[in-house]
């Protein structure tokens, strides 16, 4: 059993977790929690009205925000010749083919987004059991498969943030940090939800956006309507 600690069960009592609040009452409401000692991570959960089990209804992509995430991204790229270049050039942590796929299978995970270019996708196949489950996975639907190496990765350098939905059909994002101002951090959330809410598969019925929720890394999830 999860034991949850004391400041955790402080902040529950400190809200109405049954209510729903107003974007901007649920961000004061998390900026109102006890702190933690470092500067907490804000993240949106999205429950949709999608079949997870149904491949024309999965969805997956990538978005800048327009205020950031209050974080430099660390990027690797699996390209060679002159694009292994472009990517040096553009601030990437590490950059390889074979021997970067072979770092990689051995363990080492240390960057938090894959870019590849397209003619090594026959490479980096056997690395979907092992970034797959971590959402690192390059792939053309969230923009990580590309030529335009460079551009690509100064976006996620500055923060541009990939999305998939989980088996439960929930999206999750980072949209910020507890210190960003509430308009900042309300910018980036309804720019995320009109995004997902534009990426609505056609084949999904019913309600599409059916529940959100807000949490700082360290406190329990807020609803909001937005």
């Amino acid at each position: 059993m999860v034991t949850k600690s004391k400041r955790y069960l402080e902040c529950v009592k400190s809200y109405d977790s049954k209510k729903k609040y107003t974007l901007r009452e649920g961000i004061e409401v998390l900026k109102g929690f006890s702190k933690a000692k470092f500067d907490e991570s804000v993240e949106v959960v999205m429950k949709l009205g999608i079949d997870p089990k149904r491949s024309d209804q999965m969805l997956r992509g990538s978005i800048s925000l327009p205020k950031g995430i209050g974080k430099e991204l660390r990027v690797v790229v699996f390209a060679k010749g002159e694009k292994a270049d472009e990517a040096k050039g553009a601030g990437a942590v590490e950059v390889g083919a074979e021997e970067l796929v072979d770092k990689v299978v051995k363990g080492w995970m240390d960057f938090d987004v894959a870019i590849a270019t397209p003619d090594m996708m026959r490479l980096i196949g056997k690395l979907g059991r092992v970034l797959g489950p971590q959402g690192k996975m390059p792939s053309p639907k969230s923009g990580t498969v590309t030529e335009n190496i460079q551009e690509t990765v100064k976006e996620f350098k500055a923060g541009k943030i990939e999305y998939r939905n989980d088996a439960g059909g929930n999206v999750h994002a980072l949209v910020g940090r507890l210190s960003f101002g509430t308009e900042d951090l309300v910018a980036n959330i309804e720019s995320f939800v009109r995004h997902i809410e534009a990426s609505k598969p056609t084949s999904a019925k019913g309600t599409f956006l059916q529940k959100t929720t807000i949490s700082s890394t360290m406190g329990p999830g807020v609803k909001v309507t937005v």
